[in-house]
């Protein structure tokens, strides 16, 4: 068979021609848009294409837009093409509504536009990549499964939740591999106990196969998505099976994400495609790379230095080796919006005051009767006084039994610190948390929040509350300084879903919800807490208390190695 991907002007990977610009852009004024499907006998499913066609030149309304497909329905590519020319378009980008690159795209499209091409030898011809996983299809896979947990009586833990992924299934391994390669990135990104994936035909496992297997595992909820599109004669015999699955399992839960379906953030991706090839550009697997996009979980990785993890001892040029390496150990898959640490833990780390905060401390010592509270509350105390500039603020904290001591032992075990708002994580002592190697996560202002705040009808803040949970468990300690919300919604989770933090600070400020949500954390026997009464408080003071523990934490150290 004659190898379609061996010209010199490759249409699959739209490769660069002398009509590009040093700047990688083409010099050609305009281009015109050709979006090519496979087709299905599905009316409903071919009605969503062309509804998507629609919106996309309703986006896009400058730029000459037609559609064909390979079988099934009409108009075919052909006739999408001779359109697009009849409309005066002298280059156009061929830009596969596909997922991932099968057959049909390595092959049957790219025969097609060679056969235009010789036809109409004037026109410049790109063919476009196909979707693959883009960037922004994860953010609307993202989407489709926070709308099925959102369809669901009960809030589960993530971790005791298995995502099912259900791809097409094709002869191409490599195709078939990208499916692995989605569920790898959802299982991460969103923090699911486990993923597992199926196919529905030609590829092995098939969906009956693939739900068994994840309901052997033994979690509490099963979450299944299919990687299509649009709906179809696929779609609709993969939503039977699941019904049927859930029918012989009554006792577990079993959700059902959609499938992709129209969104802007598609034709935005499509257009990007097009754009692409009518440059010349090739997509490479670096798209994907989390420290040069923004991946679903790791958004703020982007930018940051990549440090090695495998060179923990190296060899030397006579066989032997140097002292390991001392590598950071976080675990980068938090990827909270968030601190990372920059230093390996120095275990001998001591915490040493500039002379202005010694000379303010020993003002404070001498500023009120402390011997009225624990010993051991006199650091946090003590620092809020400095913070506030307020001597009666002690006199407002309630600190539970138990409370420091738990703060410390989350210290050693490298809990998650977790906030409401960013100003709380702000105000923490970097020198203090990139000592410990601790990390911090607060996702107010993630798109995760944001979408889970829209759909639930809570606060981003409180969303930001129920996603630590369930991407952390309780290996958390939760610092609380500006939304009454995050605290109801924290002492939900505690009360309804047994949630466990080594400690809840609560301490916002303000005067809607905030003395009764202090109230009702006060009487939450089941946590270790901080928290006061009154409208005070603020972020200054939740970061302030957490300093003070770690600050308390490393003294408490460095006098055992002394």
């Amino acid at each position: 068979m004659e190898n379609k991907e061996s010209s010199t002007d490759n249409p699959v990977c739209g490769s660069a021609s002398s009509e590009t610009s040093q700047t990688g852009l083409s010099v050609l004024p305009s281009f015109g848009i050709v979006i090519a499907g496979h087709g299905s006998r599905n009316k409903k499913g071919v009605g969503q294409f062309e509804a998507m066609a629609e919106d996309f030149q309703s986006a896009y309304p400058n730029t000459p837009l037609t559609y064909g497909f390979l079988e099934f329905s009409k108009p075919t590519i052909e006739e999408a093409i001779e359109e697009n020319i009849k409309k005066g378009a002298k280059q156009i980008a061929i830009v596969p509504a596909i997922l991932l690159g099968a057959m049909h795209l390595k092959n049957d499209i790219p025969s097609e536009i060679q056969y235009m091409q010789k036809k109409y030898p004037d026109i410049r011809m790109k063919f476009g990549a196909p979707l693959q996983l883009h960037p922004t299809v994860l953010r609307v896979c993202r989407e489709k499964i926070i709308d099925a947990e959102s369809s669901a009586n009960a809030i589960v833990p993530r971790k005791d939740t298995c995502l099912v992924i259900v791809g097409r299934g094709t002869t191409d391994p490599d195709a078939n591999s990208q499916v692995y390669k989605l569920a790898r990135l959802l299982e991460e990104g969103m923090g699911f106990g486990a993923s597992t994936v199926c196919y529905s035909g030609t590829a092995d496992p098939d969906l009956k196969q693939g739900l068994r297997k994840a309901q052997s595992l033994g979690y509490k909820r099963i979450i299944t998505f299919p990687f299509f599109l649009f709906t179809g004669i696929l779609i609709r015999r993969i939503t039977d099976a699941i019904d049927d699955f859930a029918n012989s399992f009554p006792e577990l839960e079993v959700l059902k994400a959609s499938y992709i379906g129209t969104h802007p953030l598609i034709l935005e991706t499509l257009y990007e495609r097009a754009t692409d090839a009518i440059n010349g550009e090739v997509v490479s697997d670096c798209g994907l790379c989390k420290y040069r996009t923004q991946i679903v979980g790791y958004e703020n990785e982007v930018g940051q230095p990549q440090q090695a993890h495998h060179l923990k001892v190296r060899a030397n040029a006579d066989g032997s080796t140097q002292a390991p390496m001392q590598l950071p150990t976080w675990n980068s898959n938090l990827n909270p919006n968030d601190s990372t640490p920059t230093e390996p833990e120095n275990e001998n780390f001591e915490y040493i005051p500039h002379p202005i905060e010694v000379d303010s401390f020993k003002h404070i010592e001498q500023g009120r009767d402390w011997s009225v509270f624990p010993a051991q509350n006199h650091t946090i105390l003590q620092r809020l006084v400095h913070t506030s500039g307020d001597f009666s603020v002690p006199d407002d904290i309630y600190i539970s039994d138990g409370a420091i001591e738990s703060a410390h032992r989350a210290i050693k075990d490298k809990a998650v610190l977790v906030t409401d708002v960013t100003m709380v994580q702000s105000g923490f002592k970097r020198q203090l948390i990139n000592a410990l190697q601790l990390v911090t996560y607060s996702a107010v202002h993630s798109e995760e929040a944001y979408h889970m705040a829209k759909i639930q009808n809570i606060t981003r803040s409180a969303a930001g509350i129920r996603l630590a949970w369930q991407k952390f468990g309780n290996d958390v300690i939760l610092a609380i300084g500006d939304a009454p919300t995050a605290v109801m919604e924290a002492i939900n989770l505690i009360e309804t879903q047994n949630w466990r933090p080594y400690l809840v600070i609560g301490i916002p400020v303000g005067f809607i919800g905030t003395e009764a949500c202090k109230t009702r954390l006060k009487t939450c026997l089941r946590v270790p807490r901080i928290t006061n009464t009154g409208t005070k408080g603020g972020s200054p003071w939740a970061s302030t208390i957490l300093n003070a523990l770690i600050i308390q934490y490393v003294r408490e150290n460095s006098r055992k190695n002394t």
